[in-house]
């Protein structure tokens, strides 16, 4: 019966289940004001469309009347079938929230496959417990450790353009670091322990901290005018800013020269950095091209 019914609703209010349903599984909660901004509706209209959810899926939704909000369910079961990348997209960017094209594409276009996809019902716990501020216990694979048990408390989901990774304080190793979604394995919420102070994001140094980085065309490679037109780089140098975190990831996925003397070769190495001590003290600067790991100090 509910496939059926769900056959005959009016798309634009299946598009609003469907954001119900992306928020409790992902978000772990929905208000009727995220409705009501997101789809500019009156609060009669949201609150039957949640009253609509719950007759179609009534495990999947609880209201809470203390925070007047809906929470999941403990028996969370979705109605509607979701895929890694548009998930990824709409947390990442707000993206629309229908999980499949209304439409053809206006113009050709082809992106690279990315090939690692978390599995959705762990990105759910990931996202939840982000959103919700709660602690998370995984079981985590590492080519260094193998598997092992950790409690960790995720606080943002990083794109390294490769990989999607979760920012997290670790428990086990009283550190921050980014855990592999695709390498956490049973994730469970731990709702009545609460994050403790030095375990919150504004205490995470290399998340807070912001580096500079100028990039300009690599002195070495042939036809410097066209890697100014590839790039918006008033004065020949392309102004970066980019969270600690973050930025070995970047300069990876971009393949920029950050060797002292731009010295290494491939016609990948478009850029170089301009200046390689911009990156001393970033953790993340083990990934970036060319960098002088272990010489801060002689450069």
């Amino acid at each position: 019966m509910t496939v059926e019914m769900l056959a005959n609703l009016p798309l634009p209010q299946k598009d609003r289940l469907k954001h119900i349903e992306l928020r409790l599984r992902f978000l772990g909660e929905v208000r009727r004001p995220d409705l009501m901004h997101r789809f500019g509706i009156q609060s009669a209209a949201a609150s039957r469309d949640l009253a609509l959810y719950k007759e179609l899926a009534p495990d999947n939704i609880d209201y809470e009347s203390r925070g007047k909000r809906y929470l999941q369910g403990a028996n969370f079961e979705p109605l509607f079938p979701m895929l890694s990348s548009q998930v990824l997209s709409w947390l990442a960017e707000q993206l629309g929230d229908a999980t499949a094209p209304s439409s053809d594409a206006l113009l050709p276009c082809l992106m690279p496959l990315r090939l690692s996809s978390p599995e959705l019902d762990i990105l759910a716990c990931v996202t939840r417990a982000i959103h919700l501020g709660q602690v998370l216990s995984i079981r985590y694979h590492s080519v260094s450790n193998g598997e092992s048990c950790h409690e960790i408390v995720p606080f943002a989901l990083l794109d390294t353009g490769l990989r999607w990774h979760a920012r997290a304080f670790d428990r086990k190793s009283q550190e921050f670091r980014d855990f592999v979604l695709t390498r956490i394995s049973e994730p469970t919420l731990r709702p009545d322990d609460a994050p403790l102070r030095h375990e919150l994001p504004e205490h995470d140094v290399q998340w807070t901290r912001i580096v500079e980085l100028d990039l300009v065309p690599h002195p070495d490679q042939p036809c410097s005018d066209l890697t100014l037109m590839d790039y918006d780089m008033p004065g020949g140098v392309l102004r970066l800013k980019l969270r600690a975190a973050l930025a070995g990831y970047a300069l990876r996925n971009w393949s920029v020269d950050c060797s002292p003397e731009h010295s290494l070769r491939g016609p990948e190495y478009r850029l170089w950095l301009k200046d390689h001590l911009a990156l001393y003290g970033v953790e993340t600067a083990i990934l970036a091209p060319g960098y002088p790991l272990g010489k801060e100090q002689a450069a």
